[in-house]
């Protein structure tokens, strides 16, 4: 979840003032009720996919395509998007990146690689990067957070609605601006078959979402109190102006390489993810046989491969000027992809309630459906129509599977 979208979000939110917390707090509440379907679904259904083979258990194969045809397209446009702002923050240490397109594309590409050779060697050796990364890329926000609190101005904090809007759009937006920074709440269910029984991937999905939560709220409170509205929402590195002001200039380069670890430990993560989902379908035979298969270390190596070259070509289109805005707007599409799975989900997590005493089982799946589908609306119909292109788009794909598995 705590990727690069945290370290520019406070800048975007001070544009409303502290209405903004409202908004956290209500997109809070919806990642938990989220995270408590992903955890209900992985007791009940323990196999590798997360939403893939959730929606597949509940609505069938065309719908279990669609949600993993989505969200690996989703994953590859993510991982390019990745991998262009760790570039960028690392202009602060190596300044030749800014100048040099070569030589960006040669450190993108490098990167992009030796992550996808961690990730071919098996989970564990992923899952340990995943777990440094995590520590390191925490601690400099964790720091900033606790320290800062007891240097917040409050003055800062008195404007409490500046956006020129109505209460009730303020809330809406910065919600759905706040939502964007749990994605990624799902993935301890992907490589499910991969981790050990019990009960951890619903612990480790709701503690997760519990210290995200605690450090987006807390940092966006600080940072608030700690820089004047008119200033912050026009900083480009809200963190690392915060520790200027605490620490002085040399703290700027200790809150970028945290950025850089952040956005490098991100990016191993959702590779790890681009060669689970689609591993999962090509099991069920809804995916091309190649990326079912797994190397000795029980890695799907090839459909990591595979799914690494699109995320190169992807990236290296991004250093051409006139490709820029349409990447951006990529992304935006790939979260909207992603939003898909957590409707399907929920409403799977609703037909599952059916074999259960819990008589408030249903009513978890339904409130998170609600804020999903909330969530998607908000995304804005121009979004909203390109995400249906892009996953009917799979058709063909599907069909031509379909032919062969049963020819």
């Amino acid at each position: 979840m705590i990727g690069s979208g945290i370290f520019l979000l406070p800048a975007s939110l001070a544009a409303y003032g502290g209405i903004s917390i409202i908004g956290w707090i209500i997109a809070s509440i919806g990642a938990l009720l989220l995270a408590k379907v992903f955890a209900d679904l992985s007791k009940r259904i323990p196999k590798s996919g997360g939403p893939y083979t959730y929606t597949r258990a509940g609505f069938g194969d065309f719908a279990g395509f669609l949600v993993a045809w989505g969200y690996w397209i989703s994953i590859c446009a993510t991982n390019a998007a990745i991998t262009v702002a760790m570039l960028s923050y690392l202009t602060v240490f190596i300044p030749a990146l800014s100048d040099s397109v070569m030589l960006s594309i040669t450190t993108g590409l490098g990167t992009i690689w030796f992550l996808s050779w961690i990730n071919t060697r098996g989970i564990q050796s992923a899952g340990r990067i995943q777990l440094v990364t995590t520590i390191l890329k925490v601690l400099p926000l964790f720091l900033i957070s606790v320290i800062g609190i007891f240097y917040v101005d409050l003055s800062n904090l008195g404007s409490f609605n500046i956006s020129g809007k109505s209460n009730l759009l303020a809330i809406t937006e910065t919600a759905t601006l706040t939502l964007f920074a749990f994605l990624g709440l799902e993935c301890a269910t992907i490589p499910a078959e991969d981790i050990q029984k019990g009960n951890t991937i619903s612990k480790a999905t709701m503690l997760g979402t519990y210290l995200a939560i605690g450090i987006y709220i807390l940092s966006s409170i600080v940072l608030m109190g700690l820089i004047s509205p008119e200033e912050l929402q026009y900083s480009k590195a809200p963190f690392a102006d915060a520790a200027a002001l605490l620490w002085g200039e040399s703290a700027r380069y200790i809150v970028a390489a945290g950025a850089v670890i952040s956005t490098f430990g991100a990016l191993n993560g959702w590779l790890l993810m681009q060669g689970q989902i689609p591993m999962s379908a090509a099991r069920d035979k809804l995916f091309p046989k190649p990326f079912g298969k797994v190397n000795d270390a029980g890695s799907p190596a090839v459909g990591i491969i595979i799914s690494s070259i699109i995320v190169s070509i992807i990236m290296i289109l991004n250093f051409s000027k006139g490709f820029i805005k349409a990447f951006e707007f990529m992304i935006l599409l790939s979260t909207l992809t992603v939003l898909v799975p957590y409707l399907f989900s929920s409403a799977t997590h609703i037909l599952l309630s059916r074999d259960t005493s819990d008589r408030w089982y249903w009513l978890t799946g339904l409130l998170a459906f609600i804020f999903s589908l909330w969530a998607v609306i908000g995304s804005g119909s121009e979004v909203v129509f390109w995400g249906f292109v892009l996953l009917m788009s799979g058709l063909p794909v599907y069909i031509f599977i379909k032919i062969k598995s049963e020819g």
